[in-house]
């Protein structure tokens, strides 16, 4: 013999409920063996013959209003704001907040989850925690090149990025050619702009930036024939050339992270007539980017941590 379990609370409900909407047993006889007690069936036995079945599913208990809910104008700005600038929830709080809006990041993230606003990560499996070393401005600044992706004129166009491994300013300039001159000249107009000592940079190994790779450059016992033009300038100036392994773009993370940055925000969003043009969007873009909120320094834009770092450590102390 086989006794049927009720599988659903609504199931649990109508195998008490229907012995007495069919009167074969009375209410009063079978609260005595009923663990859920007579008020609770008589509730039951109602709600079912007003409704039938359907009256026995259980029914949220999740309050449809909250005194601490978010306001519809607080929620509609962050909604608005999200699709202007593509920021994330935490650099939306920060942003908030400097507009005399203060709302939680988690809130946010909320509020974006259930606009379907949100976009979806990979989850990685393995996680690996890294000992970071506090850096000081200038101790490390990443180099690079991106294409312009579009053609202007028929004619491409490069994009030098250098950023600031500590403080995350960054500086870009548009050149018609890829090549050693303007990579001299590149980090000489860096060195002219940050405030602060560069003491070394980090580059891919580029044939701009390095002749280390090149086989035609190379004695028979692997050392290299003549020294790059690049670590010469660097060299005089007191820079440490620093040099990812071959294949290994992560190891200049920041500053790829940076390209993406502009690829997504600036070259999609922008249509360029002239080289000029170029030069002058691709300049308000970076100051823009300078006075951005970022994650890595919790909250503070670039020129806000470099305005801080000046205050803690003055010039003739800092070196």
């Amino acid at each position: 013999m086989s006794v049927h379990m009720p599988k659903t609370i609504q199931e649990e409900r109508l195998r008490w409920v229907l012995p007495i909407v069919g009167k074969e047993v009375r209410l009063c006889d079978i609260a005595k063996v009923c663990p859920h007690g007579k008020r609770t069936l008589e509730r039951w036995v109602a709600a079912y013959r007003r409704g039938g079945k359907e009256a026995l599913i259980p029914r949220s208990t999740r309050p449809k209003t909250s005194p601490y809910e978010t306001p519809i104008h607080i929620k509609e700005q962050v909604i608005s704001l999200r699709k202007k600038t593509g920021l994330c929830a935490r650099k939306l709080s920060w942003k908030l907040g400097k507009e005399g809006v203060a709302i939680h990041g988690r809130v946010v993230g909320k509020i974006l989850k259930q606009e379907g606003l949100v976009r979806t990560y990979r989850v990685r499996k393995v996680k690996t925690k890294y000992v970071k070393m506090p850096l000081q401005p200038g101790e490390l600044m990443e180099i690079d090149v991106k294409y312009v992706p579009e053609r202007i004129g028929e004619k491409a166009y490069f994009q030098y990025t250098a950023i600031d491994c500590s403080s995350r300013w960054r500086y870009l300039l548009a050149y018609e050619e890829m090549n050693i001159g303007n990579s001299i000249r590149f980090l000489e107009s860096v060195i002219s702009v940050f405030p602060h000592r560069i003491r070394s940079v980090k580059t891919d190994n580029g044939s701009i930036f390095t002749n280390s790779y090149l086989g035609t450059n190379k004695r028979s016992d692997m050392t290299v024939k003549t020294i790059h033009a690049f670590d010469i300038f660097c060299r005089d100036n007191g820079i440490i050339h620093y040099l990812i392994d071959p294949g290994k773009p992560a190891q200049n993370g920041k500053v790829e992270r940076s390209h993406r940055e502009d690829q997504e925000k600036f070259y999609e969003c922008n249509v360029f007539v002239s080289f000029e043009d170029l030069q002058t969007k691709l300049k308000t873009w970076n100051m823009y980017y300078n006075d951005l909120e970022h994650c890595g320094l919790n909250g503070k834009s670039p020129n806000e941590f470099l305005k801080e770092f000046e205050l803690i450590n003055p010039p003739n102390v800092c070196t």
